[in-house]
């Protein structure tokens, strides 16, 4: 579509409009009657509310701390100024879902989890149709709650209201897709979970996250060689991107080349400002790479900051497990389970584990997950 859209900016909705019609018209072969009625869907009357979704989103996607709190701060302008506008309420859950995310872990995942599951449950109150909420909700499910079938089905639901769109509402069905995947993995459903996120980047294949998100399955698999071209393309996308690049050094470390690992890893700690989560990671790197003094550095540095900001608990255990620690490393887990880390969803699968796996601490926790073999 090529079309031209110039109109006043007071006429914004209207455009949205004009917008979601054409694309309805385009897929009429595709699409339902619902469907057409879903997409040409308006969730708001008010300009002012939807500007100020669309601020939200912009300052969201910039993907940093500064950028989190902007966006939270235009979310909530937007529902004040529309409170019954659901697509702000389904987005501000959905960035309480990144702040506690393990790629930022900004934020306590207890505390995010409350209100994200307040504000996509709110969102679903207004409109039960709306993909977004639902994809929201299904994170919550995953990530904090591990309810694995009450997952699996927001997932679907969502897809269901919204496969294909291009809609301006968040999570985007690229998205749900990509995180449908990470639900898929975390199952052990491998072979589903890379056919769900390929279709991930048949809908945004300009999407960094579901990128990298291509060679994430190596990681999981333990393919590691297999994993290290497609996050390389990535980087290329956007060297600044710290998600590619601390998959890159997990799969570096774990096909033993350690150095170059532990050389990626501090540019992960250099591009994020010295994000705890980045810093754990290197901590992991340099204990396999028995250079103990300086990973011991690492868990003092982290307990130091965790005086002064969320600190997981969950990767932490990792270096402990590296070091060859293990009663320490099965104690910072049961933190991990208690905080509701959002790395625990890998617990089955995480080859920085395989040393704790036949303890019976660890088999406990795993049944305690749901997760036992």
């Amino acid at each position: 579509m090529g079309e031209q859209y110039n109109r006043r900016l007071v006429d914004i909705l209207a455009v949205e409009d004009q917008i979601s019609t054409e694309i309805s018209e385009k897929l009429r072969f595709k699409l339902t009657g619902d469907e057409k009625k879903r997409l040409t869907k308006q969730y708001t009357q008010n300009t002012e509310a939807y500007q100020l979704y669309l601020q939200g989103r912009y300052y969201w996607n910039k993907k940093t701390p500064a950028g989190f709190n902007k966006g939270i701060e235009y979310f909530q302008k937007a529902i004040e100024a529309d409170p019954n506008y659901a697509p702000a309420y389904a987005a501000l859950a959905n960035l309480y879902y990144n702040l506690a995310n393990y790629n930022f872990a900004l934020m306590a995942p207890r505390e995010a989890w409350a209100k994200a599951k307040q504000a996509a449950d709110k969102a679903l109150q207004i409109d039960n149709t709306l993909a977004a909420a639902h994809a929201a909700l299904a994170l919550v499910a995953y990530q904090w709650e591990w309810d694995w079938p009450n997952a699996e089905k927001e997932f679907k639901r969502a897809l269901e209201l919204d496969p294909i769109s291009s809609s301006t509402y968040e999570p985007s069905p690229s998205s749900t897709y990509h995180w449908y995947s990470h639900y898929l993995m975390s199952m052990k459903r491998t072979q589903e979970s890379i056919r769900t996120g390929r279709r991930a980047l048949e809908i945004d294949p300009v999407d960094l996250a579901i990128s990298s998100h291509q060679g994430w399955y190596y990681l999981w698999t333990r393919e590691y060689d297999r994993a290290i071209e497609p996050l390389q393309t990535t980087i290329q996308m956007d060297p600044n991107f710290s998600v590619a690049q601390w998959y890159l050094g997990w799969a570096l470390e774990q096909k033993g080349s350690f150095q170059d690992a532990i050389a990626q890893f501090q540019n992960c700690v250099r591009i994020t400002n010295g994000r705890p989560s980045m810093l754990a990671l290197l901590g992991h790197a340099y204990a396999l790479a028995n250079q103990k003094s300086e990973a011991r550095a690492i868990l003092q540095q982290l307990s130091a900051l965790s005086k002064e900001k969320y600190v997981p608990s969950y990767p932490v255990a990792a270096i402990y497990a590296a070091l060859g620690e293990k009663d320490e490393a099965l104690a910072r887990l049961e933190r991990a389970y208690d905080e509701r880390d959002a790395w625990m969803d890998y617990l089955g699968l995480d080859p920085r584990l395989d040393s704790l796996r036949s303890d019976a601490r660890f088999i406990n926790l795993l049944r305690r997950m749901n997760l036992a073999p």
